[in-house]
């Protein structure tokens, strides 16, 4: 090729870069100017939605229970505030079981105000619920009606259980008494928004589904697939004692919660959950993986201050509960010894999960109707996802205008560990030509509103995070 023809060639290429410049100068704007975010974290306690340790028959700002005892029994009347702060962590849950007599003391006859008035207490108080509904146990039988009913008893007075009178849970009659029941608890809220999750509970003393009285499994499944009909947008929790209940329930999508995580045995008996039940039979049932769909649910045997009297060690049992990767925490109501605040404080930064963006990546000027790329990593430090389908989204901010782009982000999936939002987003065609701060936040999709609090600096007061400014051309 001869020269004056390169010449021509160089020359072609030179007018089509100058064109380029000249015709699209934003386009190529777009990709050369960036901004770089990255903030800051921060090493706070976090109070977020289905997570952390919880209150019990109480909610935030109420007494806690004095000493190591507590009540089974839900509250059934409005409990009022203390007077000052109670020595209790701030939490976004508050967990409350009732027994069947309280709620249907008379047949087909429902006390349902006093969920109604729990549910609105949640609200007042900042905080969601999780319930349980539970048959009979020990101190509470069932109500009159069903043993008065001609329903069939599995025990007689002089066996050694004797003084309560335990149902025969294969006989029709309880069949459908119980399933009306949660039929009913279903249909009236399914998916209310300050409902978290409902305990699958069926048979036995609290509904926990073990004992001396259990029925057949055909029975026994039935009664766990009455929930899934029930409660088809609520998260359900299956209860851990019965193995072959336990690994059926969660196999359906139901997490799963056990009720004497830490113990570690006394003097004299050869038995203790922490070491010779609870961890083989999360192998046994297969149920080491449930935690990455459904959330695990841990309640203390005793209270934390019943473990320091016992000397048990505490740190193997709060890392046993990360590594069932635990979204919330049950310690009756009572106090955390004091010196053992620090590393329930440290704890409570590990279970759930703690969402911190790492870096932040987006064009120093955009176009209102145009596309803009956005390049966000993410780090979940903590145990477990969330559960529930936030919204990602940014904002832009000006005293004259404002814009919201939510994203198609799924945050369910980010797990423990690293994650990438990568895509382009959609500028609002009604943005103003400006300066703006981005902003970034996680929304509930019910209210549309900031609702996680996330692991670094930069917060609001209106909840959302601001990152850095943004042109509008």
């Amino acid at each position: 090729m001869g020269p004056v023809r390169r010449s021509l060639i160089s020359g072609s290429r030179f007018v089509l870069w100058l064109l380029l410049i000249t015709v699209q100068p934003y386009d190529l704007q777009a990709q050369t100017l960036r901004t770089v975010v990255r903030p800051a974290p921060i090493n706070d306690v976090l109070v977020n939605p289905s997570m952390g340790i919880t209150t019990f028959q109480r909610f935030n700002g109420q007494e806690i229970y004095p000493g190591l005892r507590w009540s089974e029994v839900g509250p059934e009347v409005r409990v009022a505030d203390a007077s000052k702060p109670p020595d209790f962590p701030d939490t976004s849950v508050a967990y409350m079981r009732w027994f069947w007599h309280q709620i249907e003391p008379e047949q087909g006859k429902y006390r349902w105000e006093i969920l109604d008035l729990a549910l609105d207490e949640a609200r007042r108080h900042n905080q969601q619920m999780m319930i349980r509904l539970m048959p009979y146990d020990q101190r509470d039988p069932l109500p009159e009606w069903y043993r008065k009913s001609g329903a069939r008893r599995a025990n007689k007075d002089s066996d050694p259980d004797g003084k309560i009178w335990s149902p025969d849970a294969d006989d029709p009659l309880y069949i459908k008494s119980w399933s009306v029941l949660i039929r009913e608890f279903g249909r009236r809220y399914d998916g209310h928004p300050y409902l978290d999750t409902v305990d699958i509970s069926t048979v036995g003393y609290w509904g926990e589904g073990w004992g001396p009285h259990l029925p057949s499994r055909r029975v026994q499944e039935e009664l766990i697939d009455l929930y899934f009909e029930s409660f088809k947008r609520t998260r359900l929790l299956m209860n851990f004692d019965e193995p072959s209940a336990l690994a059926y329930g969660t196999r359906l999508g139901a997490g799963w919660r056990l009720d004497c995580w830490g113990d570690m045995g006394r003097p004299g008996r050869n038995f203790a959950h922490m070491i010779d039940m609870y961890p083989q039979q999360v192998v046994r049932t297969g149920i080491q993986e449930v935690w990455k769909k459904a959330p695990v649910s841990l309640e203390t045997c005793g209270t934390p201050g019943s473990w320091f009297e016992g000397k048990y060690d505490l740190d193997y049992i709060l890392e046993q509960a990360l590594r069932w990767h635990a979204s919330t925490i049950n310690v009756k109501s009572t106090a955390i010894p004091a010196p053992w605040k620090a590393k329930f404080e440290e704890f409570q930064k590990k279970i759930g999960y703690r969402f911190l963006l790492r870096k932040l990546e987006y064009p120093a000027v955009v176009r209102p109707g145009q596309m803009m790329p956005v390049n966000m990593w993410w780090l979940n430090a903590g145990v477990s996802p969330v559960y529930y389908p936030y919204t990602l989204a940014l904002q832009f901010a000006s005293e004259q205008s404002r814009g919201q782009i939510p994203t198609p982000a799924d945050i369910r999936q980010w797990l423990p560990g690293d994650a990438l939002f990568e895509s382009t987003l959609y500028v609002p065609e009604s943005l103003k030509p400006g300066k703006y701060r981005l902003k970034m936040a996680l929304l509930d999709p019910r209210s549309g509103q900031p609702a996680i609090r996330l692991a670094i600096q930069g917060r609001q007061p209106d909840g959302w995070y601001d990152l850095g400014e943004i042109e509008v051309k």
